[in-house]
């Protein structure tokens, strides 16, 4: 892959904020490069940006771009975008963020490149734990911020790279793994992939770019059928419930709301995040890190010591018997396991606080929303939070209300903090689930529940 990176002195980042640019950036201020970036909201990764002494600009101006020599942006840019559009007039280069991540990539000699529509985040973010407890100098590319990274990113010299790679509009296409841990295939990204048949060629297609292993699910027949409609034919080891997989959890054990002890290869390992969900991530994170060097006393160690990334069952609040938690659950698959490991912890009444992401995913998976977020005791929806996509009015939270027994649609986050810190009792578990800014919901009840 060609070093575009040569000779650039000052690179600007058109939404810095982003949970993909945001450790490119931190990666790249590690190497030396004169940083500045822009972003349309205040966020508290903005706040982060900041502490290392990048300029951050408020909103997209053509100015902004004054003295860069590249120019970082996202699929979420539009090629309208003022900044873009100048830079493009100007003659400056531009890259998307994939591109730049695919060229970090194709700089170790052992990227591990973790993908599925479910558990990216947990899983990298477990694997940089136990490789960090092996004494290993690794790189990473998180999508959610890790205590252990002081943000979402490092730069190390083993030549080992953990990345979390998403599949949306292909742009895994443009890594270069080494190895590839599988984590699962399900609907989802449909505004762009159109359909399961499409969604199966694009990770065949990524098997395809692999160079030395597939870690897969051997219990998912979509990662099965990608697999094996690849041209790849080189080793495979597989991970599941299942026995018939190279690496099986046995004796899984609750030991506590927030810890799941299990045996593995003979060991009995204890993670501190909830849910049978994390015990299979556990077991995908292990495989992959025996592979790379770990041995099972730093695959101990680091586990015991990950307690969740950032808006991962994230805790924000915890007084007079109420807990506030904010969690990335934003397809029903994920706000289904999410809301099954709370009712199974020891709170009366668990209430989900969902902010629909996306108004074509919330029209395609609509059913299934509502059966997932149904498993709750209370229901509170915001409105449908957009992203890249434009309303035009054929879908509203309103649908996935009626669909909902006693659910309630307040469509500001004040109005939800309000709603919410009125009716909460002792004993309630509130969980804020989404992709988009729920998080600031999180905040604002906590912070009326502490008032």
């Amino acid at each position: 892959m060609t070093d575009f990176l040569k000779g650039k002195k000052q690179i600007h980042f058109i939404g810095i904020g982003g949970s993909g640019m945001y450790p490119l950036a931190q990666i790249l201020h590690a190497q030396g490069y004169a940083i500045t970036g822009s972003d349309n909201n205040e966020t508290v990764t903005l706040d982060a940006v900041r502490k290392m002494g990048i300029k951050v600009h408020l909103g997209h101006n053509a100015a902004n771009i004054d003295g860069a020599d590249l120019i970082i942006f996202s699929s979420a840019i539009s090629g309208e975008n003022p900044e873009l559009k100048a830079a493009r007039e100007a003659g400056i280069l531009t890259r998307d963020r994939a591109e730049l991540l695919g060229l970090f990539t194709s700089q170790h000699d052992k990227a591990v490149c973790v993908v599925g529509t479910h558990g990216k985040t947990t899983v990298t973010s477990m694997l940089v734990h136990i490789l960090m407890a092996a004494g290993l100098d690794i790189s990473a590319f998180v999508g959610g911020k890790l205590k252990i990274l002081g943000g979402s990113a490092r730069l190390g010299s083993s030549g080992i790279m953990a990345v979390e790679a998403c599949e949306f509009n292909n742009n895994f296409l443009k890594l270069d793994p080494n190895i590839t841990l599988i984590l699962n295939i399900d609907e989802d990204h449909l505004d762009f992939f159109k359909n399961m048949d499409n969604l199966r060629r694009a990770y065949s297609n990524f098997c395809n770019l692999t160079s030395d292993l597939i870690i897969m699910n051997g219990d998912c027949i979509n990662t099965k059928v990608a697999v094996m409609n690849s041209d790849y034919r080189k080793k495979i080891i597989t991970f599941g419930f299942a026995e018939t997989n190279d690496y099986y959890p046995k004796n899984i054990k609750k030991v506590s709301d927030f810890e799941t002890s299990f045996e593995l290869l003979g060991e009995t390992i204890t993670i501190s995040v909830p849910g049978v969900h994390n015990v299979l991530n556990a077991v995908a994170a292990c495989a992959a890190s025996l592979h790379l060097g770990a041995d099972l006393s730093a695959i101990k160690e680091g586990l015991r010591g990950f307690t969740g990334a950032g808006r991962r069952f994230e805790r924000i609040f915890e007084a007079d018997g109420i807990t506030v938690v904010d969690d990335y659950a934003h397809h029903p698959a994920e706000v289904e396991a999410t809301l099954k490991t709370a009712k199974n912890m020891s709170y009366k009444r668990v209430w989900a606080v969902h902010q629909p992401f996306t108004f074509s995913r919330t029209k395609a998976l609509l059913d299934d929303f509502a059966a997932a977020l149904a498993i709750a005791d209370r229901v509170v929806l915001s409105a449908i939070m957009g992203g890249r996509e434009v309303d035009n009015g054929d879908i509203k939270s309103e649908d996935l209300s009626v669909k909902i027994a006693g659910s309630v649609v307040i469509q500001d986050f004040e109005g939800i903090a309000k709603y919410v810190a009125e009716n909460a009792e002792s004993g309630d578990l509130i969980i804020t689930m989404g992709c988009g800014d729920v998080d600031k919901c999180a905040r604002l009840i906590a912070g009326r529940l502490g008032n």
